[in-house]
């Protein structure tokens, strides 16, 4: 009869079974953090919207170039790779705000807030013409080694 009654009175549960359960739970979580690897999702998020980025800037330079008879903005003249910035390729005041409402900023910088005015900017991309006179727009700060860069 006591057997019975200590059996019946016992809750609870063991210090055992506590850090085993305590050990599958750190196991799960180290296993999933590693399969979602947020570092590497935040640089892949970046590298999209600087491929959206160099598509937007290529595209406003395009339209710039048809509604002027095929001449590109101004600066942009050279086969060397030269930063989109008022010291460099400055195409801000060509292109906006007839056709980009405001030039794309690479998200390394200033949080990739984008350019308003033309005053002082550098959007971290850079632009350049090929042999052939295509043009070339580059984000040379990709994360994740890899190259990204638009030819039309």
């Amino acid at each position: 009869m006591k057997i019975t009654a200590q059996i019946k009175n016992k809750k609870g549960f063991t210090l055992i079974e506590l850090l085993v359960v305590i050990g599958i739970l750190a196991i799960l979580l180290a296993i999933t953090l590693i399969a979602i690897n947020p570092s590497r999702q935040f640089s892949q998020a970046n590298n999209t919207k600087r491929r959206s980025d160099v598509l937007q800037i290529l595209n406003a330079v395009h339209q710039y170039a048809a509604d002027t008879s095929g001449n590109l903005p101004a600066g942009i003249t050279s086969t060397t790779a030269t930063n989109i910035a008022d010291t460099g390729v400055d195409i801000c005041s060509d292109i906006m705000p007839t056709y980009i409402s405001a030039l794309p900023q690479d998200p390394e910088s200033n949080a990739g807030a984008p350019i308003t005015s033309c005053a002082t900017y550098n959007s971290g991309y850079q632009i350049r013409l090929d042999t052939s006179n295509r043009v070339i727009v580059s984000a040379p700060n990709a994360d994740l080694g890899t190259t990204i860069e638009v030819t039309r």
